[in-house]
């Protein structure tokens, strides 16, 4: 099966190919001898660009600790921590790092009453499955999926994680990503760098554009481009597109699930985006907020007074 991964559907691009090139429109790119390395992490495209005499070597070190965080977060890898985890109903010893991105999950569900939940991993599964086959799963199978969803019967603890019932999952597209993202730029932070952008399919920008000023991003709403859309310096952004998806031929009009209906947003939203100090709760929020109105958006960024939503339309 390939990737199904609900963070890569679109969302953000920033000096990089076609649309990237724009946003800097010149300006930028001229000041310093850029160094892009551009591949895959977590099955979607990533970039890292800096200007620095030793780059191959400091994005090898980058690379080596997105090779170590997916053998954590893969849910396509049969040894990763998390598919362990899904198969197995429970997990001895399980990685820090698994155990502090479980940790913001926590809080961000909370603070979202329940809309962010990385236990909706059985429905999405029926979902994919489902139209792989080419038609929508069947109410009752929906309904039973759902009944495995529910963030209060994942126990973990420093030595075990566990589900309370046969059967449940955790997803974590909607914030690894963005973890991920924190702990490359934490690694390139110990290197002593500064002005580095990493784009993990959440950006987490160390400094500024080596040549002066903020790096500027570019948001792709859709299809229509909005240049220079958010300015990024020190800072992390993270975009849901929630009506994006693989499945949009065989009739699934969105991929980010609410897990007290088992169904996709019916919100108008066709991008939200967010910026915060950090890209894990900038990607935790976005994801969140695709299944909410404005006006609880504006309630739970209250919680958060370093996040921002910079675009929602």
């Amino acid at each position: 099966m390939p990737a199904l991964n609900r963070r890569r559907f679109l969302t953000i691009s920033a000096a990089a190919g076609a649309v990237g090139a724009g946003a800097f429109a010149g300006r930028a790119l001229q000041a310093a001898p850029l160094y892009r390395w551009d591949g895959v992490a977590l099955g979607a495209g990533a970039s890292i660009t800096l200007a620095h005499p030793d780059a191959e070597r400091i994005i090898g070190r980058a690379l080596a600790e997105i090779a170590r965080l997916e053998a954590v977060f893969s849910l396509y890898r049969k040894d990763s921590a998390l598919t362990v985890l899904n198969a197995n109903g429970s997990l001895a010893n399980p990685p820090f790092e698994l155990l502090e991105c479980l940790a913001l999950c926590g809080t961000i569900h909370s603070a979202s009453g329940g809309l962010f939940d990385p236990t909706v991993q059985p429905l999405w599964r029926l979902y994919a499955e489902s139209f792989a086959k080419g038609a929508a799963p069947l109410p009752e199978a929906v309904a039973a999926a759902r009944a495995l969803v529910g963030w209060g019967d994942v126990r973990i603890g420093a030595d075990r994680i566990a589900f309370a019932r046969p059967g449940m999952g955790l997803t974590l597209n909607g914030v690894a990503q963005g973890f991920i993202a924190d702990r490359v730029a934490a690694l390139l932070t110990a290197e002593g760098l500064t002005d580095v952008l990493v784009d993990t399919g959440e950006m987490r920008a160390l400094g500024g554009h080596p040549d002066g000023g903020a790096w500027p991003v570019a948001l792709d709403v859709e299809g229509t481009i909005l240049p220079d859309a958010v300015s990024l310096r020190e800072m992390a952004l993270a975009s849901s597109a929630p009506r994006g998806t693989t499945f949009d031929d065989a009739g699934l009009q969105g991929h980010i699930l609410n897990p007290a209906t088992g169904a996709p947003s019916d919100l108008p939203w066709r991008l939200v985006s967010v910026t915060a100090p950090s890209a894990a709760l900038a990607d935790a929020l976005s994801s969140a907020f695709c299944l909410m109105p404005r006006e609880a958006i504006v309630a739970t960024l209250s919680a958060f007074p370093s996040a921002r939503l910079v675009y929602l339309g």
